[in-house]
């Protein structure tokens, strides 16, 4: 049996405070893989300047052009209008994003990102994308062959999947996504830059009668079946905070996150499994 390799990443990271406090603290623990950064947002300072502090090195780049809560929001960093809503900020979703951005412009707010994550000394190990906004997954207006381009620039890996693991309850159930699946990954193959072998998700927010329990018990059991190969997961953890629960509508489901990072079951679980923790260098 070939092994079963997996990255845990922590998403959203400088974001808010809240986010930052939890991901700072998970990977001091070293309970995840990496972390990657969003550029544009408000707690981008300081997760930068705690990145520098430690000497951390597994970041990411959060490819960041949508800003989906109505309490915290942020522009982009090269101000193209169609970047934008008539608010001023960064597109609510993904569907809006794909529908007004310019190509374009969108490349070198990509680029802007990454250049400003060196501009700190820090050279991500690895690129993903907020909300997907790129992936071309509502209207069909993807922004991947672009993403990857940069990518192959840059020489690093980016998140996406070669296979779509039929237990994943978010990506499962796409139309169409095995052929997407297979496109990306042959385009990815001639840019030469390396994605997972699936990408393993769940819902952000709390189902209907759902407990912190239940929640841990459905990705203990992705973790005793997870498939051969490179996986990746990612979370979206925070502490519970009085600005986390005024601030983003699915705070409760990324307290569980973090929780659930520290819990011994857990814990045990990916040992039991035989799982090896990995990180982006593995696709590098």
């Amino acid at each position: 049996m070939s092994p079963k390799y997996l990255i845990i990443n922590c998403d959203d990271f400088g974001q808010s405070a809240p986010m930052n406090q939890a991901i700072m603290h998970l990977l001091e623990e070293r309970k995840v893989s990496s972390a990657t950064i969003m550029t544009p947002a408000p707690g981008f300072e300081e997760a930068v300047e705690w990145c520098i502090q430690k000497g951390y090195k597994n970041i990411g780049l959060h490819m960041t052009l949508t800003s989906e809560f109505d309490a915290i929001r942020w522009t982009s960093l090269t101000g193209h209008p169609s970047l934008h809503d008539e608010s001023g900020y960064m597109h609510k979703t993904a569907e809006a994003f794909e529908r007004h951005a310019d190509t374009d412009a969108a490349v070198k707010e990509v680029s802007a990102q990454y250049e400003r994550l060196v501009q700190y000394g820090i050279y991500p190990t690895h690129a993903d994308n907020h909300m997907g906004s790129l992936y071309g997954m509502e209207s069909g207006r993807s922004h991947i062959p672009q993403a990857l381009k940069l990518c192959a620039e840059w020489k690093i890996p980016f998140r996406f999947f070669r296979k779509v693991y039929l237990g994943d309850p978010l990506l499962s159930v796409i139309p169409g996504v095995e052929h997407v699946a297979s496109e990306v990954s042959a385009l990815a193959d001639e840019f030469g830059v390396g994605i997972p072998d699936y990408l393993l998700s769940h819902p952000f927010h709390i189902g209907k009668g759902e407990t912190y329990e239940k929640f841990k018990q459905e990705i203990i059991t992705k973790i005793y079946n997870l498939p051969e190969g490179i996986s990746e997961t990612y979370i979206h953890p925070a502490i519970q905070d009085i600005r986390l629960q005024e601030q983003v509508p699915s705070w409760e489901k990324r307290v569980w996150e973090y929780k659930l990072m520290l819990d011994d079951d857990f814990a045990y679980a990916i040992k039991d499994a035989g799982i090896i923790l990995t990180d982006y260098s593995a696709l590098r």
